[in-house]
């Protein structure tokens, strides 16, 4: 626990003169004077709130990648040295990649970042012995709260006096029904959101009255704590880390070959300045400069399709994040159940289905004044379908009703019909049993016993292992007249029991088949007790076995929390940062984490994950502590909105590989080529369009496909794989353009300095094409255009660029930049070299597919 909880633990086993005396306060309340100068010392009593990026933030973030900055770099290295068609493409490069990203962050925070408080304006306190209504944001520790019915509880309290007092607690616990609080220390609790005498900010009454003394404000609340850590940047999570390696990599290849490459053709060629500037038109070769655009837009695009799905995406790497997941954590309520209570079971005390014990029931439930909660809502609903069956209840006659307390846990009414009369209770089964002196055991009254009452305690027990909440109906014919009181709940008659479940959504194990069989492990974080969850995860397919609970966990290192968790997959009675630091430690651990939730006790954890999903009715600071926003609480569309972000990181993977392996060669071939020519392989104006071209045929991957074996399981970065994929296919495309430098020096003669515009014009076609052709070579693990066909967008941009290519040593702008038109010979060549490269790429692909088991 955190200190705060810990002290207010603490204080929640405090005697009240005790507290009273430490907070200078006592049941009349505070002073103006003492009120004002605690304002002055903690503050108003409110929250902070998140705020959205200013534009220029944005802007900044767009600019801010080592491969934006390293061309840059060389673009004013290029304008100092009056290379200035080189500076202008590296400008372009720039322009489209940070303009790209920019536009894409201003339109991923559109959500709104401003937190909603929960805290109703008003609030009523006890100062100089008078109730007054104050704003809740000057409220102050010591203040004396009045509690009742409808109020939003609007700091973290201690109360000292409850009536009747029912608090719905399922925004900070995730408890389906309100809890009751009383108003003496709870000694047996170790938990704060456990204690029976403490309440808390964003809470709210459901019913009774009580008074409270206020023990912490603002943000030092348990709901200031959360949303501070709702609102706070997320770390880096499993996408950040990714692309820093791999940028890392990529980095380092380039401070290493880029330096042999100047030094070469220093040495060998004598002009130093040509030879840097050739270098620098390497290190742009190396530089794969449309990353962010590439990433961005395909982030973007998997956006948009995924919202037709209604998955709304915040935060654009999340959809990279979803696709790597390869374990969520869920809450259970609304996930794996409809979130919706309703009656299962109403049995005799034989265990039959009984009409007479849901008719005793709904009499109950619909004829009480009082506050009536989900279970008497769901008996009414349930009666109402069985109406065929039933007699018209709602005729009967009301003469009274015995109110609930938490005393004795019981409800009474009593009803005529006919001139008979029935007092008919209902409540806690252990009460039910203590006030009955017979049972009914369908028709027959017998007296009930203490092997009968252990009898039906272990039938009611097992309906709590099947997941149920249980209540136990009673009655006594012809009671005395009017005016009813608790004293007239004795020698009652035991009729049966009553049965209620969330169902389990019929959706749900399908879905979690589905992910399962994706690779991703289902892992259920809850606030609710074991015995429900435990019936919940065996209805959906969930290995329910073994579990852990809070109090076991907060006693556990991080180490033996992870050791684990690899064997437990159900979690309960989790305080909100016990969840939270659940997600931590898996996260330390290797793994991409989700979690899946909605109430105000998930923040913490949806914060925390690689990936936070939420859904569009969850709390504001749920909502804004998370990444993804599901339309529909459902574990179904999440499974769709997961092949989406695996085929999102699948074309980003596609164009890191192409542009990494594809350059590499290239750069490899520029060394062969440097070495034993007498002029520059290609001018470094031709290396820049060349690299310019390749990236514009690459735009179009986002809208490509991936193949299902991609799909299948969970994707992240590996630098080690990259290595290898880069030093295997790139030297591939080596042979071939050495194979071009041999044609062109002994068959077209471009073997003199006076021929080299046509040796470079040579290379500057094969190195373009084999590069365009390789997208179609990498983008499957199957054979290209016979198994496995582009989308027509990256079809119709690959033929283009490879068309232009064709073209440009014809045209004037060819000509302007060094290029010289080709020989018709020339071309025989070439789809010679094509089909050759083509065929042994393929072949290379397989033996690497068999060896690694690993493309993409």
């Amino acid at each position: 626990m955190r200190p705060n909880e810990v002290g207010l633990l603490k204080e929640s086993k405090e005697k009240l003169d005790t507290l009273f005396t430490h907070y200078q306060t006592n049941g009349q309340g505070l002073n103006e004077n003492q009120v004002k100068k605690r304002l002055l010392e903690f503050g108003y009593n409110r929250t902070k709130k998140s705020k959205p990026k200013p534009l220029y933030l944005l802007l900044a973030k767009a600019f801010n990648d080592p491969f934006i900055y390293i061309l840059m770099l060389l673009a004013v290295i290029s304008f100092l040295t009056s290379d200035f068609e080189a500076a202008i493409i590296m400008s372009i490069m720039i322009l489209f990649s940070v303009l790209i990203s920019f536009i894409q962050s201003v339109r991923a925070q559109k959500a709104s970042f401003s937190l909603q408080s929960f805290i109703q304006n008003k609030t009523t306190v006890i100062r100089n012995n008078k109730k007054q209504e104050i704003d809740t944001k000057y409220l102050v520790q010591g203040d004396i709260l009045h509690l009742s019915t409808g109020a939003m509880v609007p700091a973290d309290v201690r109360i000292f006096d409850a009536q009747d007092l029912f608090i719905n607690q399922s925004m900070l616990t995730g408890e389906s029904l309100p809890v009751e609080k009383y108003d003496f220390p709870d000694e047996k609790s170790d938990t704060v959101l456990g204690s029976h005498n403490l309440s808390f900010m964003g809470t709210d009454v459901v019913s009774g009255t009580g008074r409270a003394i206020v023990l912490r404000t603002g943000d030092d609340t348990i709901f200031g704590e959360l949303a501070e850590i709702a609102t706070q940047t997320r770390g880096d999570t499993s996408f950040d880390k990714g692309v820093r390696s791999i940028s890392k990599l990529l980095f380092y290849l380039m401070l290493v070959i880029v330096p042999i490459v100047f030094a070469i053709n220093g040495f060998l060629k004598g002009d130093w300045l040509q030879a840097f500037m050739f270098s620098v038109a390497v290190a742009v070769g190396l530089t794969p400069e449309m990353l962010p655009m590439i990433v961005n837009t395909n982030l973007a695009k998997g956006a948009i399709k995924m919202a037709k799905k209604k998955v709304i995406v915040k935060e654009l790497s999340a959809i990279q994040n979803l696709g790597a997941m390869d374990i969520l954590c869920t809450d259970k309520t609304g996930t794996l159940t409809c979130d919706k209570i309703s009656l299962v079971k109403h049995v005799s005390t034989t265990g039959k289905q009984s009409m007479e014990v849901l008719e005793l029931a709904f009499l109950n439930s619909y004829y009480q004044t009082g506050y009536k909660n989900v279970l008497d809502y769901a008996v009414i609903k349930h009666t109402e379908k069985k109406s065929g069956q039933l007699r018209n209840l709602k005729r009967m006659q009301k003469l009274d009703e015995i109110p609930f307390d938490f005393e004795r846990r019981l409800l009474s009414v009593v009803i005529r019909e006919r001139s008979a009369d029935r007092l008919i209770t209902k409540g806690a089964v252990l009460e039910v049993f203590e006030i009955c002196t017979h049972f009914d055991a369908d028709g027959q009254i017998k007296e009930l016993t203490n092997e009968d009452k252990i009898k039906f305690q272990a039938f009611s027990e097992e309906l709590n292992k099947a997941g149920m909440r249980v209540i136990a109906l009673c009655y006594k014919d012809k009671p005395k007249a009017s005016p009813f009181s608790k004293n007239d709940e004795e020698s009652m008659i035991l009729k049966g029991f009553i049965g209620f479940l969330d169902p389990v959504k019929s959706s749900a194990k399908y879905a979690i088949e589905s992910l399962t069989q994706k690779g991703v492990q289902i892992k259920v974080l809850t606030g609710d007790n074991e015995i429900v969850t435990k019936k919940i995860c065996e209805d959906v397919g969930i290995p329910n076995e073994r579990f852990l609970l809070g109090s076991q966990i907060e006693n556990m290192t991080d180490g033996e929390l992870h050791e684990a968790l690899l064997e437990v997959s159900i979690l309960a009675k989790l305080s909100p940062l016990q969840k939270a630091r659940i997600v931590a430690v898996l996260k330390r651990n290797n793994h991409t984490v989700g979690f899946m939730g909605d109430g105000m006790n998930d923040a913490p954890a949806l914060r925390k994950a690689d990936v936070g999903i939420s859904v569009d009715k969850a709390t504001d600071i749920t909502k804004d502590a998370s990444s993804i926003i599901l339309l529909e609480k459902s574990l179904t569309i999440l499974e769709q909105g997961l092949a989406e972000g695996r085929t999102v990181f699948g074309n980003i993977l596609k164009y890191m590989k192409m542009t990494a392996s594809s350059n590499f060669g290239n750069v490899f071939s520029v060394l062969v080529a440097s070495a034993f020519l007498p002029f520059l392989p290609m001018l470094s104006i031709h290396l820049l369009l060349q690299n310019l071209l390749y990236d514009v045929s690459q735009l179009t991957l986002p809208w490509d496909r991936m193949d299902d074996s991609f799909l299948k399981k969970p994707r992240k970065w590996n630098t080690k794989n990259m290595l290898r994929f880069i030093v295997t296919i790139g030297p591939v495309s080596s042979v071939f353009d050495i194979l071009t430098f041999l044609v062109m020096w002994y068959v077209f003669k471009a073997n003199t300095v006076g021929e080299q515009a046509l040796f470079q014009s040579g290379w500057f076609v094969v190195g373009l094409l084999t590069q365009t052709l390789v997208v179609h070579m990498i983008r499957t693990e199957k054979i290209p255009f016979i198994e496995s066909l582009a989308t027509k967008p990256v079809m119709l941009s690959t033929c283009g660029v490879m068309g232009l290519g064709l073209v440009i040593p014809f045209t004037g702008f060819g000509h302007a930049i060094g290029l010289v038109d080709l020989p018709a010979l020339y071309f025989g060549f070439l789809i010679c070299i094509l089909i050759s490269y083509m065929v042994t790429i393929q072949i290379v692909k397989h033996i690497y597919i068999k060896k690694f088991q690993d493309w993409i």
